[in-house]
Order: structure tokens, then C-alpha cells, then sequence
């Protein structure tokens, strides 16, 4: 019996979270027991050169030795009290100090937590129900935002999943991304009506799309026309491609953020914040209902901080982006060699590629044109030469402080040899 076998009898779908299950490759999830710096060793002891980080947190690689060494002595004075606790003032104060937008935050558990609370602090601020969110865009399993596209610009979007109310999904409309025009008109239409938009400032969920000039600058000014608030989900980009986050290369200020993953440094943890006027509405200052036995969890705040104050310095994005355009460019390289058509992006430490032969990403409709078996193939090929990559055409991956030349020359060597084999 497999390890995934054997999961799969006390685990439902023997997995977790679906998308360790490989659903989108095919074949078995690899099982890990350990990892350090840039590498992971599975199960059966073979070592792999990592690039999902744990789907992101991983800014300083595995087991980063200052993060473990505060977790273990924080462990010491106990695991949770659900009561204030100094240390989480502190990472909060560091998280207003990386993030000027937000002058108020509140901690929670997950990523989904944080959208979930962010949408209801907005409806429950602007006294409005309707919410925009964007075809592609990931915010979480909540019920609001489980829903799909309708069938036009302003049509209300449908359930994607069983058990959310279709009376739900009436509140929600959902638009193409980098679309002006779908924005501009709808606003026109129901600008009364809109409590928010929220976005991924860089798309990470559908692969990595960036926004086009103009788009969220859009987003932004209808927002202040129509007394709607903007929420930016920076669960993914939040201190992952800039210390400031998506928001501070392009230079917008939303009204409340999400972040996530990095913020916990590998633990669960996750925050929403913003202006100060929007969360003195949360409770108990406010009448917004919102509560966490185990929010702010010590040790989670322990490992958030350290990773932070381990971040700042003025070279580390530098250092970042650098290794990831070394990547990608070497990637895309090779891929003209076999005239194989690549498309990357990337920005700080986070990078997407995608087998498309239709010019500039741009959108969802753009990336389901991608040749996804291509993908699968390309996926285990690398996989077999021990480079583990996000099992799915359509997730960005991540590169850590800890990849070195070393790491990137072996997996630059393993996609010719792969994609060598491929051509042929």
C-alpha cells in the first residue's frame, strides 16, 4: 500500500488541502518529512530542489535557523493563551511600519479568514452588500467567494461549489481581470450598490499574471467615486515580492489588506488591516463581529516577526529578483532552443511560466489556452530529476533566499535535459 493509499483510508480525498493531491498533474502527491534551506527529503530519502516553499511562506528557506531557535524558546513559556500577549503588538507594529496603508490590524488563523473578515468589516462599514471580485483570483474557500463568472460583464456569478446558497452568490459579481472597460461599466451600473472590490494586486492563483497599466489604478478611482472600499488579498504577494507588498510597486494604497503565509513564517498565521477609520468598526470597538480562540497565536507571532526583521534588508528583494530573472531567463532560453513556446514573468520571489504560444498572459481566458499536457509532462520530468515544482499549470512558484547559483544551475541543467526529451 502506498503512503497516499494509506492516507486516503482516515483522510478525506487523502489529502488535507486539494491542492496537495496532484489533481492537476495526475499520479500520486510526493510525502516530506523534513527540510533545509533550498532542499526537501521525502519520505523514500530522496532530496529535491524546492520551489513551493510551503506555497509561499518560505521567504528564508526551510527551517531557517534564527526562526527555529526563536520557536523553540518561545515554546518554552508554553503554546497559547488565548489573551494579549506582547509579541503580538510587536509584529503588528512591524507589519504597519512594512505596510503604511494599514494603521490598524487584527491576526487570525488563515488566509481565508482574513478575505472572509476583510469582506464582511467592508459590508459592514459601507452599510452595502454587493461585492466584485475577479474570474481567476483566489481569495479563500469562504461561501462569498467560492463563486464563478455569469455569463456577461454584469451578470451576477453562480455557485462553483455544492453547499453555498445560490441567494449568496447574488451579492457577488465577478470580472475579467485586467479589464478596464468590465470595471468602468459595471461601477456606472452599480456603483450604489458595491461595498468592495477585492483583488490580487498580482494575480498568484492562475499561474502569475501581473496588471496591465492603468488596471489597477481603475480599480482604485472607482473605488473613492462610488464610497466603495478596496481590499488587496496580499496573502500571496504580501512581503513576497516587495517588502511593501504588491501595493508599494505600484504604488496604490487600498483600504484594508490581506496577508497571509509570510506573515507566519511558516506557521499558520494571517492578518487583515488598513485605515484606521474602516477598522474601529471591528469589535469590540465597533459593532463588525469578528473573534479567534487562537488568533495571534504566540509562537506563529514569534515566527512572523523574526522572519520580518530578517527580511528588511535593503538588498534582500534585490537579491530576490535577481535570482528568479536568472531562472525564468534561463528557462525561456532553453525553451527557444527546442522552440518550445514559454512564457515567464516574475517579480521578487515569486515567478510563474506557462507552455502558451498566445502572446502576453493576461487574464484567465488566456491562461486556460496553455497546453496543460505539455505541463504534466513537464512537471514529472522534472519531478524524476528531483526539482519539485508546484503541481499545477496554473500556481506560481517561489524562490528563497537559500537557492544559490548551485540550485539554479542544477535546475536550469534538468529543464534542457527534460525538455530536450520532450522535443524529441
Amino acid at each position: 500500500m502506498t503512503l497516499f493509499e494509506e492516507a486516503k483510508e482516515v483522510i478525506a480525498g487523502g489529502v488535507n488541502s486539494p491542492a496537495r493531491s496532484f489533481g492537476g498533474v495526475g499520479g500520486d502527491p510526493v510525502f516530506f518529512k523534513s527540510g533545509k534551506g533550498a532542499w526537501i527529503k521525502t519520505e523514500d530519502n530522496r532530496e529535491m530542489i524546492d520551489y513551493v516553499g510551503s506555497w509561499g511562506p518560505l521567504i528564508l528557506g526551510h527551517a531557517f535557523p534564527p526562526v527555529i531557535n526563536a520557536i523553540k524558546e518561545a515554546v518554552n513559556d508554553g503554546l497559547s493563551f488565548g489573551a494579549p500577549t506582547t509579541i503580538e503588538t510587536r509584529l503588528a507594529r512591524k507589519v504597519c511600519q512594512f505596510m503604511p496603508s494599514i494603521e490598524r490590524v487584527r491576526m487570525v488563523s488563515t488566509g481565508t479568514e482574513a478575505t472572509m473578515s476583510a469582506i464582511r468589516l467592508a459590508r459592514g462599514y459601507t452599510k452595502k452588500d454587493i461585492i466584485i471580485k475577479f474570474e481567476g483570483c483566489y481569495h479563500g474557500h469562504s461561501d462569498s467567494l467560492l463563486i464563478k463568472a455569469g455569463s456577461g460583464a454584469l451578470t451576477h456569478g453562480v455557485p462553483s461549489s455544492p453547499g453555498i446558497p445560490s441567494s449568496l452568490a447574488k451579492h457577488t459579481i465577478t470580472l475579467p481581470f485586467n479589464d478596464i472597460e468590465s470595471v468602468i461599466n459595471t461601477f456606472r451600473i452599480m456603483k450604489d450598490k458595491i461595498a468592495c472590490v477585492i483583488i490580487e494586486p498580482i494575480a498568484g492563483n492562475m499561474n502569475m499574471i501581473k496588471p496591465i497599466p492603468g488596471f489597477l489604478e481603475t480599480v482604485k478611482e472607482e473605488c473613492l467615486l462610488s464610497n466603495a472600499v478596496l481590499i488587496f488579498d496580499e496573502v500571496m504577494t504580501g512581503f513576497r515580492v516587495a517588502k511593501g507588498g504588491a501595493q508599494s510597486i505600484y504604488d496604490i494604497k487600498p483600504d484594508i489588506t490581506t496577508l497571509g503565509k509570510i506573515i507566519g513564517g511558516g506557521l499558520p498565521a494571517a492578518a487583515f488591516g488598513g485605515r484606521q477609520e474602516i477598522m474601529s468598526h471591528l469589535a469590540p470597538e465597533g459593532p463588525v463581529y469578528q473573534a479567534g480562540t487562537l488568533s495571534g497565536n504566540p509562537i506563529a507571532m514569534v515566527a512572523g516577526l523574526v522572519t520580518l526583521e530578517s527580511i528588511e534588508g535593503k538588498d534582500f528583494y534585490k537579491s530576490l529578483d535577481l535570482k528568479c530573472s536568472t531562472l525564468m531567463t534561463g528557462m525561456s532560453e532553453i525553451a527557444k532552443k527546442f522552440h518550445l513556446p514559454l512564457e515567464v514573468t516574475h517579480l521578487g520571489g515569486m515567478f510563474g511560466f506557462t507552455f502558451n504560444q498566445n502572446g502576453p498572459i493576461k487574464n484567465y481566458n488566456d491562461i486556460i489556452k496553455s497546453d496543460i499536457g505539455l505541463f504534466k509532462r513537464f512537471f514529472h520530468g522534472m519531478l524524476t530529476e528531483n526539482i519539485y515544482l508546484a503541481p499545477s499549470a496554473f500556481e506560481a512558484g517561489f524562490i528563497s533566499s537559500a537557492h544559490t547559483d548551485k540550485e539554479i544551475n542544477i535546475t536550469l541543467e534538468a529543464t534542457e535535459k527534460v525538455l530536450s526529451s520532450l522535443k524529441s
